[in-house]
């Protein structure tokens, strides 16, 4: 008897598993192709979402039962609570305590982080604004040919020309 069957497509036939992993690898879509030949919907079967959007959609879904459960226990009395049967609850102190708790430690934080950036940076008389290892001196330009100006290149400019260009010759 010879393999495979005459009746059956010589491609649905395996016979190794490395057979099974050519054809598999024949029949997956190419990833090189150009994005204008791939349609929409191809690109969609293959991919699907990105877990970025998964992980924003649950947040924002968190945040909005979150924010709404809060605003209930805030806002609802405590003999209704109690009447609809719900008798563990924090303190309606905390209503109150926790946002503002966290602003205060917000204004904070970004005073802090602003405080340590004045501290790291020099002062404006240090020679450090002015000059550090990546600094280059601006050299004499001449191009071969007159009738093109090219781009000159990169420099910084040096204090005195800054001074002479805002305040004039003094």
């Amino acid at each position: 008897m010879e393999w495979p069957p005459p009746s059956t497509s010589p491609s649905l036939v395996v016979r190794s598993p490395r057979q099974t992993v050519s054809l598999i690898r024949n029949r997956r879509p190419h990833r090189n192709w150009a994005p204008s030949t791939r349609s929409s919907s191809l690109a969609a079967r293959d991919h699907g979402p990105k877990p970025s959007e998964v992980y924003g959609f649950v947040g924002s879904i968190t945040t909005v039962i979150a924010t709404t459960v809060y605003l209930a226990w805030a806002y609802t009395p405590e003999p209704v609570l109690r009447s609809v049967g719900i008798t563990y609850y924090p303190s309606k102190y905390w209503a109150l305590a926790v946002p503002s708790f966290l602003i205060v430690a917000v204004v904070l934080s970004m005073g802090i982080y602003m405080g340590l950036n004045f501290v790291a940076t020099p002062p404006p008389t240090s020679c450090s604004t002015i000059f550090d290892e990546n600094s280059r001196e601006r050299t004499t330009f001449s191009p071969a040919i007159e009738e093109e100006t090219p781009i000159e290149p990169i420099s910084d400019i040096s204090i005195d020309q800054i001074n002479n260009l805002m305040f004039g010759d003094r």
